[in-house]
């Protein structure tokens, strides 16, 4: 595990006699195409794989590459509160911030702008209950040719104005496209604003890649795990059959719980007297007491 926590913290290549993964290995951990994603949750970077942590990294600033990232800001709405850990569906999405997916079974509404999940003040502490989020696919500056992550912005990280060569990754885009700079072609340092109360991150350009840099950043953003990070698909909740009561627990007919609700009056059994002893039986009884 300490050589997992190495690699992940430092960004150290993977040689290259190990990156191709045997069927074994593929079978026993699912074959199913999950994204290797980054968690900003508690301010600490965690690496996951769907709810599973495989390592974390407490510093303050990671660096990696910015190869791709969703066409649009994306919104989720989650009725129920959050639990760690717990994975869950949202009752409500959008993968272009404009209207539910069509594959939502309870939409909030029509369209997004009007609904009333987006007002300021129907999520906890004045915040929207509706939240804004971005995924980005990004790779490691030391291992640019290895695993590409999702990582997920959440608003406060895409939104908001700059503070000096900081930057919320909107305005950080913006910045770079002014100056002509592709992202894809620098290495990105994203940073945790200590000065906020949830996990927040600032952007900066640390250097440029160099040419061959630049022709694996590529390759990378248009790789079937780039597609991956920053696809917005979410898994549909299925709506529970009832449960099928055993026959002992079966619910009663009408006329069973009308019977029941009858109370029955049960015939009181008498008593009969017991048999009056006579005066020479007592006697005899008291004699054969005082014998023993």
């Amino acid at each position: 595990m300490a050589n997992e926590m190495t690699l992940f913290k430092s960004g150290a290549a993977l040689p290259d006699h190990l990156r191709e993964m045997d069927d074994f290995t593929k079978r026993i951990a699912g074959s199913g195409p999950v994204a290797k994603s980054i968690s900003i949750e508690g301010g600490v970077w965690r690496m996951m794989e769907g709810t599973t942590e495989l390592a974390k990294n407490e510093d303050r600033a990671m660096n990696f590459v910015v190869v791709n990232a969703a066409e649009h800001v994306g919104r989720t709405f989650y009725a129920g509160v959050y639990q760690k850990g717990v994975a869950s569906s949202p009752d409500c999405w959008s993968a272009d911030g404009k209207a539910p997916d069509v594959s939502v079974k309870s939409p909030q509404a029509a369209n997004c702008q009007m609904c009333r999940q987006n007002i300021k003040g129907s999520g906890q502490g004045g915040s929207r209950a509706c939240r804004f989020n971005r995924r980005i696919a990004v790779v490691l500056e030391g291992d640019l040719g290895g695993q590409v992550y999702r990582l997920q912005l959440p608003a406060k990280s895409m939104f908001g104005k700059p503070e000096g060569d900081k930057m919320p990754f909107n305005a950080y885009a913006t910045f770079l496209a002014g100056h002509g700079v592709p992202m894809s072609g620098v290495v990105t340092e994203a940073r945790f604003d200590t000065s906020k109360s949830v996990p927040v991150l600032q952007f900066r350009a640390v250097r440029p890649l160099t040419r061959d840099e630049v022709t694996i950043s590529r390759a990378q953003g248009a790789s079937e795990d780039a597609a991956l990070a920053i696809e917005f698909k979410m898994a549909v909740k299925e709506d529970k059959p009832a449960t099928a009561l055993p026959p002992s627990f079966e619910e009663p007919s009408a006329q069973a719980a009308e019977a029941a609700a009858e109370p029955v009056k049960r015939a009181s059994k008498k008593s009969e007297p017991a048999p009056v002893k006579s005066t020479e039986a007592i006697l005899d009884d008291w004699s054969s007491d005082d014998a023993d």
